[in-house]
C-alpha cells in the first residue's frame, strides 16, 4: 500500500527481499500488507530444533510480555548497540509510558499507555547519549512514518 492508501499487487522480483530489508521498505513509500512465501522442504526434526532454539532465545531475551515494535536499533558493524545503550545506563530510561527494556536495551517497550511521541523522545535521547559517550551514530531497525516523525 502506498502512503495515499492505494493497494498494489507486486511480483516477487519487485520486492527485492534480503536480510531485514526489501526494496519496497527502503523507499519509505510503501507498506507491505501481506505476502505469499515459497518455502523449501527440510528435515522436520532439524527444523523443529531450530524453532525451539529461537523460541527459547526470544523468551529469555525479548520483551514478549509488553507491547513493542521489536528490536528498535540496528546492530553496528563493530559493536552491539544494546551493549552501548546499557553502558550508558539507559536500561529502564522512560518517557511517559515508554521505556528502554530492562532485560535487553535494544528494545523500547510500551509499559503503560505509551504514545509514539514518547517512543521518539526515547530514541532521540538514546541516540544522543550513545553518540556522546562512544562517538557512534546508531541506526534504527524500525522505520518511523507519519507527519510528526523526527530523526
Amino acid at each position: 500500500m502506498d502512503m495515499e492508501g492505494k493497494i498494489y499487487t507486486v511480483c516477487n522480483e519487485d520486492h527485492g527481499f534480503r536480510y531485514r530489508s526489501s526494496d519496497l521498505y527502503k523507499t519509505g513509500k510503501y507498506i507491505i500488507l501481506s505476502t505469499k512465501l515459497k518455502l523449501e522442504k527440510g528435515n522436520k526434526e532439524q527444523i523443529k530444533g531450530k524453532m525451539d532454539e529461537y523460541i527459547n532465545f526470544r523468551k529469555n531475551n525479548q520483551p514478549l510480555e509488553y507491547p513493542n515494535a521489536g528490536s528498535t536499533f540496528k546492530r553496528g558493524e563493530d559493536y552491539t548497540t544494546a551493549k552501548l545503550i546499557d553502558e550508558c545506563g539507559l536500561k529502564g530510561y522512560s518517557v511517559g509510558g515508554a521505556e528502554v527494556y530492562q532485560n535487553h536495551a535494544g528494545f523500547i517497550i510500551n509499559k503503560n499507555g505509551a504514545t509514539s511521541e514518547d517512543v521518539v523522545k526515547i530514541i532521540d535521547h538514546v541516540k544522543k547519549e550513545v553518540y556522546k559517550k562512544f562517538n557512534k551514530e546508531i541506526d534504527l531497525e524500525i522505520q518511523i512514518i507519519g507527519e510528526d516523525k523526527k530523526e
